[in-house]
């Protein structure tokens, strides 16, 4: 069933709160942890993870992808939809440079640059060119070579090497994919213009890019200012610059709101400010260009979730803001915050990842922490709880 895209819309959002902080019906299949092949080989050492909306992936320091949480779609990758509440092998013996955990759909770049996508296909964002749910990865049809790609909800973009060039496919209805159309793409399709990127990232029907240049443009759904040029027009469907000709290092796209960090090491968001998402201490509430997080803290990177942003600072220390009904901030409490709160536990992290109730990082070392949402296993600790505070991923 296609639920997801009741999701969309601010109103919208507060009744998926509520129903996900009010049952347990996820985990219906989950009264018994279905443990990986390799729960008893090497410890497993991180050099990235991505949190998706229900389910986590991450990649080894031997290039190795590993996924757990919620399977129904086969996100997972490993060629069943069992749900697993620890780090189980994608199938394939593909290994990875770059993985991206969406939505239902999980995506990757293989060390040889290729693109490959497994999970949920109904909008084509596995884009091999069907519409068929894949329990494996697949690869994704054309043949290009990929510097690095994200997916969401219904869509996945990719930087092309060596030219980097952005290219996305899927889910086109606000224009996310940026060609000028709202026709749906099963394909990698070119963004229009001839913008050079380092980066992209998409949001729930919104994409971004930062470019050669230091600037970042955005394009697709901008009910809310998640666009950033100032506008509230309905969609883009070709990249605009974002307001304020400042120059970023990194950006990332929230549901319906983005985030990034300026080369002066400053973060600052735009869009949707449900829950307090932008971190600008609610002065301003949603925003159509970028605003400020509030604190003056330096951070060096940024990601954005539903409702919840959580940035790197640069002696590896994580500050989360937004909702945190379920603990998602990482603060050892269920209170939202407007403004940034410094995880618990004494870790160092040096990479970090925000997505719909849960958030993962990554230590200097290699290991993998979670906390907030657990009710699919997304935390990969073995259990179905939720937790305030930093849990480490089995396996590490």
């Amino acid at each position: 069933m296609r639920a997801y895209p009741l999701f969309r819309g601010s109103r919208l959002y507060l009744g998926l709160v509520a129903a996900v902080w009010g049952c347990g019906d996820e985990t219906q299949s989950l009264t018994a942890p279905t443990l990986p092949a390799a729960a008893t080989a090497a410890p497993l050492v991180f050099e990235q993870l991505s949190a998706g909306r229900e389910h986590t992936c991450g990649l080894t320091t031997d290039d190795r992808a590993y996924c757990w949480g919620r399977n129904a779609n086969g996100q997972l990758g490993d060629g069943t939809t069992t749900p697993r509440l620890t780090p189980v092998a994608v199938a394939g013996g593909l290994r990875f440079r770059q993985i991206s955990a969406g939505f239902w759909t999980t995506c990757g770049v293989t060390t040889d640059r290729r693109a490959y996508c497994w999970g949920l296909n109904e909008s084509g964002q596995l884009g091999n060119g069907t519409t068929t749910q894949r329990l494996r990865p697949v690869a994704v049809a054309g043949g290009k070579r990929f510097r690095q790609l994200d997916t969401d909800l219904e869509h996945t973009c990719g930087v092309s090497y060596p030219d980097d060039l952005v290219y996305c496919w899927g889910s086109n209805r606000r224009g996310e994919i940026g060609d000028g159309t709202t026709t749906q793409r099963l394909t990698p399709t070119p963004v229009a213009g001839s913008l050079r990127f380092q980066r992209v990232t998409v949001g729930y029907e919104h994409s971004c890019g930062l470019t050669s240049g230091q600037l970042v443009f955005c394009w697709g759904m901008n009910r809310d200012g998640q666009v950033g040029d100032g506008s509230q027009m309905w969609r883009k469907l070709k990249p605009v610059q974002v307001s304020g000709n400042r120059q970023y290092r990194s950006v990332d796209a929230g549901a319906n709101y983005t985030c990034a960090v300026t080369t002066g090491l400053r973060a600052f968001c735009w869009g949707d400010d449900l829950f307090g998402a932008l971190g600008n201490g609610g002065a301003t509430g949603s925003s159509t260009v970028p605003k400020a997080v509030v604190g003056g803290l330096s951070f060096e990177r940024v990601s954005a979730g539903l409702f919840h942003t959580c940035a790197e600072t640069p002696l590896n220390l994580v500050y989360c803001w937004g909702s945190n009904g379920l603990g998602s901030l990482g603060d050892g409490t269920t209170t939202d915050s407007q403004s940034p709160v410094a995880v618990i536990g004494g870790h160092n992290f040096s990479q970090v990842s925000a997505n719909d109730f849960h958030t993962c990082g990554r230590t200097p070392a290699g290991v993998g922490y979670c906390w907030g949402s657990g009710l699919s296993g997304e935390l990969g600790n073995g259990g179905t709880s939720n937790s305030s505070a930093p849990v480490p991923v089995a396996g590490g």
